[in-house]
């Protein structure tokens, strides 16, 4: 009697010290930030998150979604000269020349392409304004209400702005999509003789990351999304305006997972 009583007690000592360690939140760099159980939308870390500011090229997310979701993939595109010398991020594109859906997606979403983007959005509604208009369209549907676009890639401009947690919520519904989950996912690929290599460092560094999308301005500083699954749960973290994005995102998604272990899918 006296073991089984020791060995109780030491497993509720066990408990009590995993409970403990998964409840303390971990301190970040991040002035904006959230981590989502994506299939249930419940926020398991959050710190200012639903304050309003620039998302940069986060931006993506969205017109990665509504390309992936309304285009063929092996369509082509005829480079119109509105995405010739976009400033920033550049995949180089020369007006006049074709390019399939899937290499502008690729290089969007990956090498983080302003000209793709411009070329994507006159492609999908025959100007960036238009698009624009769908991209907030879009945005309602999710109810994303504290959420506006005014353009495809995210440089600055008055009247753009996200929060982390409707880019979390933006992000969790993006990696529904297949086409949009795999292109996320992606480390490096060639197409039609153009290299891309992702920007989002945690696909080669943290366990079971698959997404999503880095950003960056002057004004907004660094901005990163990312998505990871493990034990078939997938978390979403978000930080916004963050001079060490990596590892604080490690520590957040750690500390979501601490919080699910045990749970039921």
């Amino acid at each position: 009697m006296k073991h089984w009583l020791r060995r109780a007690a030491a497993l509720w000592i066990a408990a009590v010290l995993f409970a403990n360690q998964a409840a303390a939140a971990p301190a970040i760099s991040a002035k904006r930030a959230v981590v989502l159980d994506a299939a249930t939308g419940r926020v398991l870390f959050a710190q200012h998150a639903e304050e309003r500011a620039g998302m940069a090229s986060t931006t993506k997310i969205m017109t990665g979604l509504l390309v992936a979701e309304t285009c063929e993939l092996d369509a082509p595109v005829e480079i119109p000269p509105e995405a010739v010398g976009v400033e920033g991020s550049s995949l180089s594109l020369e007006a006049g020349e074709v390019l399939r859906v899937e290499t502008l997606l690729y290089g969007l979403l990956l090498h983080s392409g302003n000209d793709a983007a411009v070329a994507l959005a006159i492609y999908c509604d025959g100007s960036v304004e238009a698009f624009a208009d769908r991209m907030n369209r879009r945005a309602w549907e999710l109810g994303l209400w504290d959420t506006h676009f005014v353009n495809p890639h995210g440089l600055d401009a008055e009247g753009h702005y996200s929060t982390a947690l409707d880019l979390a919520r933006l992000a969790a519904a993006a990696m529904e999509n297949e086409v949009f989950r795999q292109v996320v996912s992606t480390k490096t690929i060639v197409l039609e003789g153009r290299s891309f290599t992702n920007h989002n460092k945690l696909l080669w560094q943290y366990d079971g990351a698959d997404g999503v999308k880095t950003g960056y301005t002057q004004a907004t500083g660094r901005i990163l999304v990312s998505s990871a699954v493990r034990d078939g749960r997938r978390l979403i973290a978000v930080t916004m305006d963050d001079g060490n994005d990596w590892a604080d995102h490690a520590a957040l998604l750690d500390y979501g997972f601490a919080r699910l272990q045990g749970e039921s899918p």
